[in-house]
């Protein structure tokens, strides 16, 4: 079992032929992934005190940003995107400066990306994916997890033309997937399936803070900062330590309905991760992975529990 003892964080920014390290710096973040609204996961990185001449390259040449957080012994990215604003140098005390860097992982290839290539009859769904990908690729987001989205081939030849983002959201509605833009790579994920992999049994051992709780927003539950966990991780949380949700009497809300709107605590104990949220202060006290997730045969919950931290995330 990986030892959770002596955080540790990397973080830097590349631009003007250069990288920066700040990881020694005091350092805020929220990192916030999904895969439900199906767009790049988004960052936002406080850097306190930096030296005018570090604050200064940082706004001029700035572009990208690498972030790996952990444990010495749980170590890893846990967000790698393009910086689209830069707020600072500013002054958060008399004596206490800051820099704030918001960021999207492909967030270019998101917003410029397209496709333009016709693919004869016979071609499958994994085709047009590898057209994306091509499309994605000068912006740089290359393939991470792709699920196996079948054989299924097209008896006719297709025109693919538009936003790249249009053809992944056509694409995951024709095969029961979801995709996102994580850490520079794109992955798309199985609705009713996790990612391939041994589960992560997630337990007061293996890290977890307090008691899981069910809600309308899935099993939300919180650990300490974990890398390995990202949405569609599976993991296995024993249901006996899964707080139910408290149900109201409420006229305009029946018991039966409240009820419908709850997920399901899986009796095998097995989970798919869809919302996850990295949180950490190098000289404070958080450093926490939050999840939201469901037994990993349910679908179609909306995770409207969490809140958004103030980034900005609805482009």
């Amino acid at each position: 079992m990986t030892r959770q003892w002596l955080r540790k964080i990397q973080l830097s920014v590349e631009g003007g032929g250069k990288t920066i390290d700040l990881s020694q710096m005091r350092v805020r973040f929220v990192v916030q992934q999904e895969l439900q609204r199906q767009r790049p996961a988004v960052a936002q990185i406080t850097i306190s005190n930096l030296s005018d001449q570090t604050a200064n390259a940082i706004n001029k040449e700035g572009k990208v940003i690498s972030l790996e957080a952990g444990y010495e012994e749980g170590f890893g990215l846990i967000h790698k995107g393009e910086i689209y604003q830069k707020r600072g140098p500013a002054r958060e005390t008399p004596v206490d400066k800051y820099l704030t860097l918001n960021s999207k992982s492909g967030d270019t290839a998101y917003s410029f990306s397209t496709v333009n290539k016709t693919l004869a009859a016979g071609h499958t769904f994994r085709d047009q994916v590898d057209v994306a990908l091509e499309a994605l690729k000068p912006y740089g987001v290359t393939a991470g997890f792709i699920a196996d989205l079948g054989k299924q081939t097209m008896p006719r030849g297709r025109a693919l033309f538009g936003m790249t983002r249009d053809l992944l959201r056509t694409i995951a509605q024709s095969t029961n997937t979801s995709w996102t833009i994580r850490d520079q790579k794109l992955e798309i994920v199985k609705n009713d399936k996790a990612m391939d992999g041994q589960a992560f049994v997630l337990n007061s051992q293996t890290g977890m803070i307090g008691m899981p709780v069910q809600t309308t927003g899935g099993i939300q539950v919180r650990m300490l900062l974990n890398p390995r966990v990202r949405p569609g991780t599976r993991l296995q949380i024993d249901q006996k330590s899964i707080q139910q949700a408290t149900l109201n009497q409420d006229f305009f809300n029946p018991i039966e309905t409240q009820q419908s709107q709850l997920p399901s605590i899986a009796s095998d104990g097995f989970y798919k991760v869809l919302y996850v949220e990295h949180s950490g202060d190098t000289h404070g006290v958080p450093w926490y992975t939050d999840c939201a997730c469901v037994a990993t045969s349910e679908q179609g919950l909306v995770l409207k529990n969490f809140v958004n931290q103030g980034i900005p995330t609805d482009v």
